[in-house]
Parts: C-alpha cells; sequence; structure tokens
C-alpha cells in the first residue's frame, strides 16, 4: 500500500501543475493581447486621419508660435475644396518646431491637424512600437516564447527608429 500513496500524489502534483502552467499562459497571453490592444487603439485615434485621407482636407502649415502643447500657425490647402484658415493647432512635440512649414491632414469638424506623409503615418504609430516593446517583455518572461519576443521587440524598435529618423 505504501508505493500506492506516491503514485497518487504524484499524479494530483502533475495535474495541478499542468493547471498552474494553463492558468499562467492563459493570464500572460491576455494581458499581452491588451498591451497590444491599446497601443493600436492609442495610434489610431491620429493613424486614422493620415492614413485614409480621401474625403479630408489636406495642406501645409506655416507654424508661426508654439505654446507648452501646441504649435499653431496659417493654414494653406492642397485639396479641393478646402479653405485658407488664420490659425490651425498641431500638437506640439520635439518634431515640430517654429518658422518650419509642415504638410498636415485636419481632423473633421475644428481647426486640429495631424502631420502627414511618411513622417505622419510613423509617427502616429509610435504607441504601437511602445506596446510591442513592452508586450514583447511579457511573451518571453509569462509565455517563455523568446523567439515571438525578440520578433516583437525588433519590430517595435523599428518602428520608433524609423519614426525617430524620418520625424
Amino acid at each position: 500500500m505504501i508505493p500506492a500513496m506516491p503514485a497518487i500524489a504524484t499524479s494530483s502534483s502533475q495535474g495541478s501543475a499542468a493547471v498552474l502552467r494553463f492558468g499562467r499562459f492563459a493570464a500572460m497571453g491576455a494581458v499581452a493581447v491588451l498591451i497590444l490592444i491599446a497601443g493600436v487603439w492609442a495610434s489610431w485615434g491620429s493613424a486614422q486621419h493620415v492614413m485614409l485621407t480621401k474625403g479630408r482636407e489636406r495642406g501645409t502649415v506655416d507654424v508661426a508660435r508654439c505654446g507648452p502643447d501646441a504649435c499653431w500657425g496659417r493654414y494653406t490647402p492642397l485639396s479641393a475644396g478646402s479653405q485658407p484658415r488664420a490659425r490651425v493647432v498641431l500638437e506640439k512635440s520635439v518634431a515640430v518646431e517654429r518658422g518650419r512649414t509642415y504638410s498636415v491632414v485636419l481632423k473633421p469638424g475644428g481647426d486640429d491637424a495631424v502631420r502627414s506623409g511618411p513622417a505622419g503615418v510613423l509617427y502616429a504609430w509610435v504607441p504601437l512600437g511602445g506596446a510591442l516593446l513592452l508586450a514583447s517583455v511579457v511573451v518571453a518572461g509569462g509565455l517563455l516564447r523568446t523567439r515571438a519576443a525578440w520578433v516583437m521587440a525588433l519590430s517595435g524598435v523599428g518602428l520608433l527608429t524609423a519614426a525617430f529618423v524620418t520625424v
């Protein structure tokens, strides 16, 4: 009877270990997916205006002044049906300088603008690049998927580097 006891204990121990592994896999997978969804959600607010420009007002902004979190200047239209404006607001970042001209797309229903072209597209997807880097740590540490984590991390670094160089 004594040899049968360790076999039962071992099988229940193996079962609980399998349940814990599945629980860790499910929890870390959910966290990684949630991080990636948050990155896409944060990026899409600006990216939709930059990438889907059909029917939107496109033009250039000559940045005249900058405040603590925004820059503004005169808008010159480039698309048909767009009207010139005396003041258009552009989010201030390290990539926006006073005295320079930027190609922009206007957000509907206001005077807010986002940068267009390759620089605007890459800048809009910067939050996704950060999310890829963060999720790669979760995938490597929590899911033990190092190859997938390296692919995610290198994609995030590539996106952030391309945005830095282009913007």
